[in-house]
């Protein structure tokens, strides 16, 4: 019995959660307002027939007035022309009348004491009825602004998540950026030290040590030429110049 009490009441909790993320409190207000004036238009609808059953015995009352009316002045007449019976039976009419009549104004005074209550209920209802569509416009535009804030929040926790990757592409991008300057910047030195050929040049190694073999020859032939001319202008000069 433990188990099965245990697993009803994770059941009743999941099917809670599921209808909690399923509801919106905005349908809930409105189907709650309308349940509200579905309750005042019975109540305004009891007061309407109210009245119309109201004045439907105060027309029969009306009705009874003119009878008991009519039946005094047949008494009066049935007396005046020596018919003492037919008087006494138009009076026992017009009693009957007249009692008839006092349940009428009875139940008359009664339904005007229910009107006045059911009327200031009506009232009381249509402001809190009133008063509940004003809150509940209220609560369903918190909500929509709530759930527009959250929508916002969401996205701007994506974006920052996204920009948090996109940063750490872009510090990485940095570092291979930095390691390959790093990189080309020691080859430019080992060039320039002579430890690496380098072969992007217009010449080679080769090439610059057989240009530098051909400007050392280069130099040595002059030198002989030169020393070739002044040996031929010493032998022209005579002698004791």
């Amino acid at each position: 019995m433990g188990m099965l009490s245990r697993m009803s009441t994770i059941v009743k909790s999941k099917m809670n959660r599921i209808l909690d993320s399923a509801e919106d409190p905005r349908e809930t207000l409105d189907y709650s307002y309308e349940k509200q004036l579905e309750m005042l238009r019975g109540v305004k609808r009891g007061v309407v027939e109210m009245v119309a059953a109201k004045r439907r015995i105060q027309q029969q009352a009306s009705t009874v007035q003119g009878n008991i009316s009519r039946l005094g002045s047949q008494a009066g007449q049935a007396l005046e022309a020596g018919r003492e019976d037919l008087a006494r039976m138009a009076l026992q009419r017009k009693q009957a009348a007249t009692i008839e009549l006092q349940g009428l104004d009875e139940q008359i005074a009664g339904m005007e004491m229910e009107q006045e209550k059911l009327t200031a209920a009506e009232q009381r209802l249509q402001a809190k009825v009133t008063a509940f569509r004003t809150k509940k416009e209220i609560i369903k535009a918190q909500y929509t602004a709530a759930q527009a804030q959250v929508r916002i929040g969401s996205a701007l926790s994506g974006i920052s998540e996204e920009m948090g990757d996109i940063s750490l592409a872009v510090e990485r991008a940095e570092n291979k950026t930095a390691q390959m300057k790093a990189r080309a910047g020691a080859i430019d030195e080992l060039v320039s030290a002579g430890v690496l050929d380098d072969f992007t040049g217009p010449q080679d190694g080769l090439t610059r040590e057989l240009e530098a073999l051909t400007s050392a020859q280069n130099v040595e032939d002059e030198l002989s030429a030169l020393k070739s001319g002044r040996s031929s202008e010493e032998r022209k000069q005579p002698p004791g110049s």
